[in-house]
């Protein structure tokens, strides 16, 4: 069984190495003639333009990791069946729930990468992406009216709520524009603060800098007046940490699971929407498994007859199982999102019933083919 084990093993992972190596060259490609466009715009440079498009690829890995997975365990046994090298095989005694275990353990082992890649290496490559791009275009618009965070905190005279918008951050990573709208237990406007940028300590504290505050009077009457200050730093205390901030202003994928967590669950405690951020939580959290789902979906094709059609229409096969999965993938999130579905429920429909047609199709040609 030794010998059997190191036989399957190094030609799928042969196969799903080139597999992931050609898509990782396609989407290379694509990336760096869409960030060759830029070039010569605000300083930036050729070298720039390839560093950006580098840093893309382990996030695309990550996506990309099970579609590999399926097509290169595919290629490897319906090339072996076709060889009847699998067929020898299974004289030799690996019976059908041998082989789906030693592909469940080598399915483990992509879905590891598969998380390791994702929670470390794309989320760290995406944010160097994203100073990449501020440091070469001076500073990132976030477009819109910004991002929005929220706080409530509990005062002397009840729980005071904040609202801070970010308009952008600097090309040193700075955030940019920034406003703090203050209300009281009755909603009513207490105070503003408009800073032309600022930074978030490791505290939760923010320093403020060219920072204007405007105080409303507590009593409104015609004779109050709102009083105004301008301090050249200012700092405003808050619970709203340096990961709550980075999570709302920068694009998800640099989000970790750990992360993604976290946030979702500062929203819920803020009253604010979080069942996006929960159903992304959960994606990620399963999206490993989908290795595990991949290659008990690509057993099947080595018990298929090599009448039953060419390697070339097998793989072909597989290209269009891997981009109905991620279809699917993608679409029962906001499915989820309208129909109000349970977050986990959303995110792992894909892979089980993706799970439960390769085990149906596994145990029909065992037991009819």
């Amino acid at each position: 069984m030794k010998t059997v084990r190191r036989l399957l093993y190094r030609d799928i992972v042969a196969s799903v190495l080139f597999v992931a190596l050609a898509f990782l060259s396609l989407f290379f490609f694509i990336d760096l003639v869409d960030e060759l466009e830029g070039v010569g715009k605000g300083g930036r440079s050729t070298g720039q333009a390839v560093l950006a498009a580098a840093l893309e690829l382990p996030g695309h890995l990550y996506e990309l990791l099970p579609i590999a997975v399926l097509i290169g365990t595919i290629y490897s046994l319906s090339r072996m069946a076709q060889s009847s090298e699998f067929t020898i095989l299974r004289t030799g005694g690996l019976g059908p729930g041998r082989a789906l275990g030693l592909l469940a353990v080598l399915g483990v082992v992509f879905g590891v990468l598969t998380f390791a890649t994702g929670d470390y290496l794309a989320p760290a490559s995406e944010r160097e992406a994203v100073l990449l791009k501020a440091r070469s275009s001076g500073g990132i618009e976030f477009g819109g009216a910004g991002a929005w965070l929220k706080e409530r905190r509990r005062t002397d005279d009840g729980e005071h709520s904040y609202s801070v918008n970010v308009a952008g951050a600097t090309a040193s990573g700075a955030l940019a524009g920034i406003r703090i709208f203050e209300f009281d237990a009755d909603g009513r406007l207490v105070a503003r603060i408009e800073a032309r940028e600022g930074r978030v300590g490791d505290d939760g504290q923010w320093l403020l800098s060219d920072a204007k505050v405007a105080h409303w009077p507590r009593a409104r009457s015609p004779q109050a007046e709102v009083r105004t200050e301008q301090h050249a730093t200012l700092a405003w205390p808050s619970s709203l940490t340096a990961a709550v901030v980075a999570a709302a202003v920068l694009p998800v994928s640099t989000m970790s699971t750990l992360e993604l967590w976290r946030y979702s669950t500062h929203l819920s405690d803020q009253e604010q929407a979080s069942q996006q951020h929960q159903i992304r939580f959960w994606r990620k959290a399963l999206y490993p498994l989908a290795c595990l789902v991949m290659v008990a979906l690509a057993l099947p094709f080595a018990y298929m007859h090599a009448r039953g059609g060419s390697v070339s229409y097998k793989v072909f096969g597989g290209i269009m199982l891997g981009i109905s999965f991620v279809l699917l993938n993608n679409l029962s999130g906001h499915i989820g999102m309208l129909r109000g579905w349970t977050p986990w429920v959303a995110a792992a429909t894909p892979s089980m019933v993706y799970l439960a047609l390769s085990m149906a199709a596994f145990t029909w040609l065992v037991r009819y083919r």
